[in-house]
């Protein structure tokens, strides 16, 4: 989406990319889409010991899977999973602990944690450190899953493609580095059932040869990607990046039809859609509307603010986009759950240093208020 040049450098506060390719990576091959492989133990026969805490959203829910158009629960029933986003994890990881979780768990009732963790080193993400990254994400799925919510593991990819250094926003760029992570996730916790995995976060901008990161190079990554996770996990969710910073095209030269016409022939799988409404209009929200007709769609990332998680915030907009989802029962995370000074930040810059945030709305900033009342409006998961 076309936040990621101004986010990517007031995040980040870094001016360039690393000009290597990371792990010798010169192209990115059209990959076929491969069979999912039978995998270990009997996984379901695992999963259904996993205990979540009486009433919570897993205990509900339990495991999740894709079914036609629609999440749906171990009920087969279409549900709408709501929660918020941590910054990057690298970034504030002060926010994350069991203090904070326990607010959004119990006083904000989310459904779901994104769990972000950035790539590139610059980012203070995965490459910088992996075993320190890597350890940091599992803490967080152990305190996500002992308080009942669903955990996208998020690989947050967001280079900018079109900066003087080109691929960093070309998944294919760190494929190698993103199987080694993704296997190990997937063979720590297996035996969970509240776990999806965003393999992709933001698709975007120019490959190192100069061609724009199109669907098809998203497609051909995903159809390598994926298979490999599932030899370890064969049952959690996979969510998918759309090109142009996970817009469906929207914030490129395309639209929703470029993935709606060559979709992943691989099941359990959903594709993403990321807004920031005071960005993007109504252009926007009749592409998710239409490719939600079509497609499984995840809206893993929006915020009420300007496409770089700044400036006044556009609630009646927000709105609209909210009216659709739950119409459409798509899914939805606000970025994000930190004191970051930006207005995107749910809690007032000073927060986590000074030990919270609480319960109530005391710590919130205007956008963490507004959110907070829409993730609590009570959920409807059906049973039967």
């Amino acid at each position: 989406m076309d936040i990621s040049r101004n986010r990517m450098r007031s995040f980040a506060g870094a001016g360039t990319i690393a000009a290597a390719l990371a792990f010798g990576l010169t192209a990115a091959p059209a990959a076929p889409a491969a069979p999912v492989p039978a995998a270990g133990p009997a996984v379901p026969e695992a999963r259904a010991q996993a205990q979540a805490p009486a009433g919570s959203p897993v205990a509900i829910n339990g495991q999740l899977k894709v079914c036609g158009t629609k999440l749906c629960n171990q009920f087969g029933k279409p549900i709408q999973l709501r929660g918020m986003s941590t910054h990057g994890i690298g970034w504030f990881p002060g926010c994350y602990n069991n203090g904070s979780l326990d607010v959004l768990a119990n006083d904000w009732k989310a459904d779901v944690l994104r769990v972000s963790m950035y790539v590139d080193a610059v980012d203070n993400g995965y490459l910088k450190d992996p075993v320190k990254y890597t350890n940091q994400v599992h803490d967080l799925i152990e305190k996500a899953t002992a308080r009942g919510m669903y955990v996208i593991v998020d690989w947050h990819m967001l280079g900018d493609g079109n900066d003087a250094t080109l691929g960093d926003g070309d998944p294919w760029t760190h494929i190698a580095p993103a199987k080694k992570f993704f296997k190990e996730i997937a063979e720590r916790h297996r035996s969970k059932n509240n776990l999806l995995f965003e393999i992709a976060n933001e698709p975007n901008g120019k490959n190192w040869q100069g061609n724009r990161v199109d669907w098809w190079t998203v497609k051909s990554y995903a159809e390598d990607l994926i298979p490999h996770i599932r030899q370890f996990d064969p049952d959690t969710p996979v969510l998918v990046g759309t090109p142009d910073w996970a817009s469906f095209g929207l914030s490129g030269p395309t639209d929703e039809s470029e993935v709606v016409n060559n979709p992943l022939q691989i099941q359990n799988i959903m594709y993403t859609f990321h807004f920031y409404a005071a960005t993007h209009g109504q252009r926007y929200l009749d592409g998710l509307s239409r490719a939600a007709d079509k497609l499984p769609v995840f809206v893993s990332e929006f915020g009420t603010q300007n496409a770089a998680g700044e400036g006044s915030n556009n609630f009646p907009m927000t709105q609209r986009y909210l009216d659709v989802m739950a119409a459409k029962k798509i899914s939805w995370v606000n970025w994000n759950y930190s004191d970051d000074h930006r207005s995107g930040a749910a809690f007032k810059t000073g927060t986590c240093s000074a030990g919270g945030p609480g319960p109530g709305t005391g710590s919130l900033k205007e956008a963490g208020v507004w959110v907070r009342d829409k993730i609590r409006t009570a959920d409807n998961f059906p049973t039967n």
